[in-house]
């Protein structure tokens, strides 16, 4: 299993990154996790613009999903013809969603998408053990665990601590986490992580390697945020980057 970071900017892209949107592959076969704002770019550069067998959105906010509104032209209007429906797993409202943002006349798009309701649960999405449940976020979001081989990619989505990200990311090889705020100042609640929070989330999961993403550059000290989740977590740390690849 090899995960690409296509990109990883918290909620709005970022000068050096797009948003959230995650290539997991195996077997030959590519799902892509969140399809953020500017990541359709990453997949080109990274991937290929065809490249994708499944996507799943973790939730409906524009820096998980928006690019999947771009991707109908790529599908619908290739110079060789319509591609086959892609198989979408999203919370519910996800088709009228993305009509709307595509066009103003809510135009359908299920010659593009075949949509499956996300709810907590675990279901096979080709090669790949998928494990999806609601974490602690204002919409409804779902984190995500990937097992293939017996090894596993746990990814919290957008949260603030829950036990069901505990238990997504219990042992997990590589914890992809989001740590959109800083430590030691006063965070909305139930909205996000701060980097010491997703430290102290992967040592009560007793995860083999942390990686940190969703940071707002524009907002956030990234050297701070390693330095608090370093703090809380004693198993190596990385901030991801478009273009990284790790392979399980």
């Amino acid at each position: 299993m090899r995960l690409t970071v296509l990109g990883c900017a918290g909620s709005f892209p970022g000068p050096e990154s797009a948003c959230s949107a995650y290539l997991v592959e195996a077997e030959g076969f590519r799902l892509l996790i969140d399809f953020g704002s500017g990541s359709l770019s990453a997949l080109q550069r990274y991937a290929g613009i065809g490249a994708v067998d499944a996507i799943m959105l973790t939730h409906l906010h524009c820096d998980h999903m928006l690019d999947a509104c771009t991707y109908v032209v790529v599908r619908r209007y290739a110079p060789g013809g319509p591609l086959p429906p892609l198989p979408v797993y999203a919370p519910m409202g996800a088709a009228e969603r993305i009509s709307a943002a595509y066009s103003s006349e809510n135009e359908p798009v299920d010659d593009v998408y075949t949509f499956y309701g996300l709810q907590p649960g675990t279901f096979p999405i080709g090669p790949f053990t998928v494990t999806a449940d609601r974490v602690n976020h204002p919409i409804e979001t779902y984190g995500v665990r990937v097992e293939h081989n017996g090894k596993v990619l746990a990814y919290s989505s957008d949260t603030a601590p829950c036990d069901s990200l505990l238990r997504l990311a219990q042992g997990a090889d590589l914890f992809l986490c989001e740590a959109s705020y800083l430590d030691g100042v006063e965070n909305p609640p139930d909205l996000h992580l701060t980097g010491g929070e997703a430290g102290e989330a992967a040592t009560k999961a007793d995860v083999g390697k942390l990686l940190l993403t969703h940071l707002v550059p524009a907002w956030v000290s990234e050297a701070s945020t390693v330095e608090a989740a370093s703090a809380a977590y004693a198993g190596p740390v990385e901030v991801v980057r478009p273009g990284s690849r790790y392979d399980l």
